[in-house]
């Protein structure tokens, strides 16, 4: 078996009806697999158990039908279906017990032998020797499964989860270093439940946040990635330690049923409010010490439910390890904190958020996000460490935009393992922009104010999205990531002022102020098309992940 980086795809939602021997049925033998129209959805040729016990293959009968007669063979071998009536969506498994564990429909047992090649199969329903549906597979990776219609692998349990929008209502807008109190003090005030999910935790003042909520009796549950870019630091074992040992449930992704190259998402959920950040849970980010990032406070109920129960979702899936059985045999690397105070020239607003739309990757976050860019009208800004490649569908969209005449800022970090990169792709885009004679422009950051950009945002119109969404491959296909879209002139125009400043280089040159500044939006909405997005559905930079 080999392994490879899993590639998340839509899941399919599988229910399945199985209609007792002697029910009503569509007919038999070859008459009724023409009738039933029978068709093979997925495959699971290679579980993680020693043997691949649990292999099935998934079928759909569209009406009640009788399998008397039935095979399922890859040319080989064959098992026969079951003497009995079946319908809907069923796992067909010659190790039932087993698949159980791992399919999302009702299984059935098969009759004979039937073994799924990891290197590929072409399988066969046939009906009374006549064949009755196809699909074929090849380079089976362990734990994921083959999606017939769509061509593609996911892993298994995959979640296929649609954008969450709602009413918004009051948010506190904020961006970092200027504001490193109003996470913490976020985290601070909880009441009633305190879940945190992130990438790193290495922030002394989140963890005596997360205790003290804990010793009040607040349900605390912390969520982090298990395998981050360069290993895990020996400061952020000794925060977990500090917490499991206090009876903080810490759990990490770990193990074979890993769902996701990263788990890369800035979030919590403090009772009903929403705390959604471009920044990791470390002194560089929420600590307010290097980094530039973006982060908004929601009001929000129905938004802090929806990542409340993405949270339960990842942590309750079966890879979420409990640190103390992680850490087991592990070493850590060593690792200095970022030190640094910066001036604080944007204060945190609190302001009305018209509507916000709660995004989750890779199911929907990357697709929601191009289709905003899709429809821009007047400005696209946009603020990344840097951009996957040429061809990145976001980068793209962004690119569309500007060719119906939308003005299009794209600013990147200057990092030292980015900046190289993105001079090279700023210098592109810019000759690209004068040759079509586009409104465009991009530019590598000159830091002012803070150490080095590692914000994620985009303000598109009156739209402004926070997140961990960076412009790449890993993250739009393979990480958990999670972002809010959020909707109204005040919020996206707070962000444009922050995108404004940190535009503007030694020079001075800025993004036009009648596509920025708060009065100017006010100016422009009257001129929007009104435009009110619900989206649905769902190359890239290796070796870090921030």
């Amino acid at each position: 078996m080999r392994s490879r980086p899993p590639v998340v795809v839509v899941a399919v939602v599988l229910a399945a009806i199985v209609v007792a021997p002697g029910a009503a049925v569509a007919g038999t033998g070859a008459d009724a697999g023409a009738e039933s129209n029978a068709t093979l959805v997925a495959a699971y040729p290679d579980p993680v158990e020693r043997g691949d016990p649990g292999e099935f293959v998934v079928v759909r009968f569209p009406r009640a039908t009788n399998t008397t007669g039935w095979t399922l063979t890859d040319g080989t071998s064959a098992a026969a279906l079951p003497n009995r009536t079946l319908s809907g969506t069923v796992a067909l498994s010659t190790t039932p017990e087993a698949a159980a564990e791992h399919a999302d429909a009702a299984v059935v047992g098969l009759d004979g032998r039937l073994r799924l090649a990891n290197g590929g199969d072409e399988l066969r329903l046939e009906a009374d020797g006549e064949t009755v549906g196809t699909a074929r597979y090849r380079d089976a990776s362990e734990a994921e499964r083959r999606d017939f219609e769509a061509g593609t692998w996911r892993p298994l349990g995959a979640t296929d989860l649609a954008p969450v929008r709602t009413d918004g209502g009051p948010a506190t807008a904020f961006v970092l270093p200027d504001a490193p109190d109003r996470a913490v003090e976020t985290l601070r005030s909880a009441d009633d439940r305190l879940l945190l999910a992130g990438y790193t935790l290495t922030s002394e003042r989140v963890a005596e946040a997360l205790l003290a909520a804990h010793d009040r009796g607040v349900e605390v549950h912390v969520l982090l990635d298990g395998s981050p870019a360069g290993g895990m630091t020996d400061r952020q074992a000794r925060i977990l330690d500090r917490l499991s040992a206090a009876g903080v449930d810490v759990r990490l992704p770990a193990g074979p049923y890993v769902r996701y190259d990263h788990h890369h998402p800035k979030y919590a959920v403090v009772d009903g409010r929403a705390l959604v950040l471009t920044e990791n849970f470390k002194p560089a980010g929420t600590g307010g010490m290097s980094s530039r990032g973006w982060g908004v406070v929601l009001e929000d109920r129905e938004a802090a439910d929806a990542l409340a129960d993405l949270h339960a979702t990842d942590r309750g899936w079966r890879a979420a390890t409990p640190w103390q059985q992680y850490r087991e045999g592990r070493e850590f690397t060593g690792a200095d904190p970022a030190l640094g105070e910066f001036p604080a020239r944007h204060d945190p607003e609190r302001l009305s958020v018209e509507a916000a739309t709660v995004l989750v990757g890779p199911d929907n976050a990357a697709g929601a996000v191009a289709d905003r860019i899709d429809a821009a009208d007047e400005r696209v800004l946009v603020q990344q460490v840097t951009v996957g490649s040429r061809d990145d569908p976001l980068l793209r969209a962004t690119l569309r935009a500007a060719d119906r005449g939308v003005t299009v800022r794209i600013h990147l970090s200057n990092g030292w393992y980015v900046r190289e990169d993105n001079e090279a792709l700023a210098a592109w885009l810019n000759r690209r922009a004068d040759a079509e004679g586009w409104d465009l422009e991009a530019r590598v950051d000159d830091p002012d104010g803070y150490e080095k950009l590692h914000s994620k945002g985009v303000v598109v119109d009156e739209t402004a999205v926070v997140g961990s969404l960076n412009w790449g491959r890993t993250s739009r296909t393979e990480n958990r990531e999670v972002a809010v879209a959020l909707e109204g002139a005040a919020v996206a125009g707070y962000y444009a002022s922050v995108f404004r400043s940190d535009w503007s280089g030694p020079d001075d040159r800025s993004v036009p102020t009648a596509v920025v500044g708060a009065a100017a939006v006010c100016v422009a909405a009257a001129a929007l098309v009104a435009r009110r997005i619900e989206v649905g559905g769902r190359e890239g930079v290796v070796g870090w992940q921030s």
